[in-house]
């Protein structure tokens, strides 16, 4: 199991956070989709993915020239409940909350 300071320290980012919520649909998604959703580039969508993968959220599949990415599906309970605790949080409530 990942410690808590890294798992939580990798969500924190915003378009880490982002793409694990594009993984959340359990689908496999290309770097290139992720990049086009994301509006990062091809390096920063590449290093955000590793520091997702270094914490055990998400695996990677080689595709011809393509990388394929999709949440890790055996990662551990307490992993698993934090983020599903933090994906029940709306998208949009960091932005909500700071103009109030």
């Amino acid at each position: 199991m990942t410690d808590a300071t890294s798992l939580l320290s990798a969500l924190a980012e915003p378009t880490r956070l982002a793409a694990i919520r594009i993984l959340a649909d359990g689908g496999e998604h290309c770097v290139c989709e992720l990049m086009y959703q994301l509006g990062a580039t091809q390096s920063r969508m590449s290093r955000h993915m590793a520091a997702l993968k270094a914490v055990g959220l998400v695996t990677d599949r080689r595709d011809a020239q393509w990388v394929r990415y999709r949440m890790t599906t055996d990662m551990a309970l307490e992993t698993r409940a934090v983020i599903d605790a933090v994906l029940a949080i709306p998208a949009r409530a960091d932005s909500l909350r700071s103009a109030a």
